[in-house]
């Protein structure tokens, strides 16, 4: 079978299927390939990221997508609760999990309920405070956001020690050979730099910075298309295109990396000499995100191919609104520019909220754009959602859509 074959079988349009409850799909949606599948699978049975039911029952008709405080937390701990009380038992310490954990403790910060904190702080003694493996990529780090959150409440040393071990480590051995960018995949732009800038401001010690400002801008060089103002994945994909001919840009993957510009934003010093570099690289991608809104106010999975990729994928969407808020909220980004598309993006992502909590509409784990069923919920896409409610509720002055 030639491979013109088996993307036509693969991209099989379903529209006049009933998925979700009975809520028809969309016209010109394509199911999962056999490969995604595989994919889906792992995260379901193995992982326990999440799943992508049939029927995963009816959409919520008691929230309101107003950037009112009140209507936002309540979203917010919809899907907080349901999230919790779903994979609780699965708690991990891989990538997955920790970007929930992000979510869950922007949550318990909004919400200002003491049982989300005590839910992240009995992840942090069920690991015993440490990260995933010596000497830890980017992925294995993300942990630590949520442990020196937590000491930053606590301000008890033990949850930050061996996180502060394993970093000096990898500073010690950057004077050996290597055969790698270290952040070389986009997806480790938000899993590590916030680590070190948190730790910079535990710590006070600048080598936190020194570490970061190297290495950001390594990868920037390596996978930022200075043009389009946007990251490819990897090196790998620096010449892929969508089936419209355009570059391929993983929209999950320019989330990830706005972010990571907003996470470690946060936690640098305003004298940071590399800070406005930052500040203009994510001044950049906001503009360009922006323009790529569709007019339901979400993106998809492919930024330069939403005809191809029908349904939107929101744990993307929910990243760029988190980023996208943020930016407002401590005034990078203007509020005449941006505030709209902050809020038609929480707006379309409130109306993906299943009556019990679930969110759907979000692309199982994987490195490019891909194709999922409208009930899709994943642990990291609700840590993004999370994220951005709690940017989104700190908005002012909220004008009608």
């Amino acid at each position: 079978m030639t491979m013109c074959v088996v993307r036509m079988l693969s991209a099989l349009s379903i529209c006049g299927m009933f998925l979700g409850g009975g809520q028809p799909a969309a016209v010109g949606q394509h199911l999962p390939t056999p490969e995604q599948q595989k994919r889906i699978e792992y995260d379901n049975v193995t992982k326990h990221n999440g799943d992508q039911p049939d029927s995963p029952g009816p959409l919520a008709t008691d929230l309101d997508s107003s950037i009112n405080p009140a209507a936002v937390d309540r979203a917010m701990r919809k899907v907080a609760d349901w999230e919790i009380a779903r994979a609780q038992p699965y708690f991990g310490d891989t990538w997955e999990w920790s970007v929930l954990y992000t979510g869950v403790m922007a949550a318990a910060d909004s919400l200002h309920d003491p049982k989300y904190l005590e839910t992240m702080d009995a992840v942090g003694q069920k690991f015993d405070w440490k990260l995933r493996s010596h000497l830890p990529n980017a992925d294995d780090q993300s942990i630590a956001q949520m442990y020196s959150e937590i000491y930053l409440q606590k301000h008890d040393s033990r949850i930050i020690a061996n996180t502060r071990e394993q970093l000096d480590a990898l500073i010690a051995a950057e004077d050996q050979p290597v055969t790698r960018i270290p952040w070389w995949w986009c997806d480790a732009l938000y899993m590590g730099p916030p680590v070190w800038t948190r730790l910079y401001a535990i710590t006070n010690e600048r080598k936190y910075l020194d570490y970061i400002n190297r290495e950001w801008w390594k990868t920037s060089s390596l996978l930022y298309d200075e043009k389009e103002h946007l990251y490819f994945r990897d090196a790998t994909y620096l010449h892929k295109t969508e089936p419209n001919g355009q570059k391929m840009f993983w929209s999950r993957g320019n989330g990830w990396v706005m972010g990571g510009l907003v996470r470690t934003l946060e936690f640098m010093p305003e004298d940071n000499p590399m800070r406005a570099r930052y500040v203009e690289q994510f001044r950049q991608m906001a503009e360009r995100v922006a323009g790529l809104q569709s007019p339901d106010g979400l993106w998809r999975s492919g930024l330069l191919d939403a005809d191809y990729y029908v349904l939107p994928e929101n744990s993307g969407s929910a990243l760029f609104t988190y980023a996208l808020a943020w930016g407002v909220n401590h005034g990078l980004l203007s509020r005449k520019r941006y505030q709209r598309v902050v809020e038609r993006g929480w707006a379309g992502l409130v109306k993906h909220i299943y009556a019990d909590g679930r969110i759907g509409c979000m692309q199982q784990t994987g490195a490019e754009p891909a194709f999922y069923l409208p009930s899709a919920s994943y642990n990291f896409g609700v840590g993004a959602f999370l994220l951005a409610g709690s940017e989104v509720r700190q908005l002012k002055r909220p004008h009608k859509l």
